[in-house]
């Protein structure tokens, strides 16, 4: 896939760090799809910021690995605590990427999340668990979006990359509140992305299928988690390492071309 890593000889390190130079933030990048994302970007060359709302450990770790393993003197990556839902968070969050690294940030992915384990119909969904679920999905997405809809960098390169679900597409029962919350946020993504209109950023939603971490494994029985995986055309689960070629390759240079749009990266799950 063009742009989205290394490629054969006689090639520029432009080409084969395509990221190379550029500052991004992910948000919930301490487990699962978002600290996959987060190491898929800095092996593309960007310089990354893992937010993180309570795993300080994993972030922590994982920031200084990055920096242990890279060759530069100057610090690569950077561990950021923020609650996505609340506005200064979210603006001290770009504060400090900005600080630390003495750039605009170039890209944003809107990975954090949360899902009721309890897996309720709508019927038996509490408004207290309705109000979370928004507050981190749909509000979160909301300030981190229009934070870098204000700060990140023009004339190109700029990019809003926001984790959806396939879940919008096949109307799971047992779901009504975290399919509303990621529907909300596809339809925001799109009038942004014409919003954004002569200021070079793309805005775009990546809407995976099931994937194996630790937010899909919750409140599931084994029997759900092998019809899930059956369904599949692929006859399997999908895992991080399947979504982050597809966001790698959009927040490239080679993916500008692609701007409002929705990609269902499922292997089948939904077509």
């Amino acid at each position: 896939m063009a742009g989205a890593g290394p490629v054969g000889g006689g090639t520029s390190s432009s080409d084969q760090l395509p990221l190379d130079g550029r500052v991004a933030i992910v948000t919930g990048a301490s487990r699962g799809i978002g600290r996959a994302i987060a190491l898929h970007f800095r092996s593309l060359g960007a310089k990354v910021v893992i937010n993180y709302a309570s795993s300080s450990t994993q972030a922590d770790l994982m920031a200084a690995d990055i920096n242990s393993n890279s060759d530069s003197q100057s610090v690569q990556a950077i561990a950021v605590k923020a609650d996505v839902s609340d506005p200064a968070q979210v603006k001290s969050l770009f504060d400090q990427a900005e600080q630390s690294f003495g750039t605009p940030i170039h890209i944003l992915v809107n990975c954090a999340g949360i899902l009721d384990a309890k897996y309720p119909t709508l019927a038996n969904t509490t408004v207290d668990d309705w109000d979370s679920t928004f507050a981190v999905n749909t509000k979160g997405a909301f300030l981190c979006a229009r934070e870098a809809a204000n700060r990140l960098c023009r004339g190109g390169g700029g990019r809003i990359i926001c984790i959806t679900t396939s879940l919008v597409a096949s109307l799971s029962p047992g779901y009504s509140a975290y399919t509303a919350s990621k529907a909300a946020v596809e339809t925001m993504t799109k009038i942004l992305a014409k919003e954004l209109k002569g200021t070079g950023i793309t805005a775009n939603c990546i809407a995976p299928g099931p994937v194996a971490t630790e937010l899909f494994f919750a409140g599931k029985t084994e029997e759900t988690i092998k019809r899930l995986a059956d369904a599949c055309p692929l006859g399997r689960l999908g895992e991080p390492q399947d979504i982050t070629p597809i966001v790698g390759f959009i927040a490239s240079d080679a993916g500008e071309w692609i701007n409002g749009q929705v990609i269902r990266v499922n292997g089948g799950f939904i077509v």
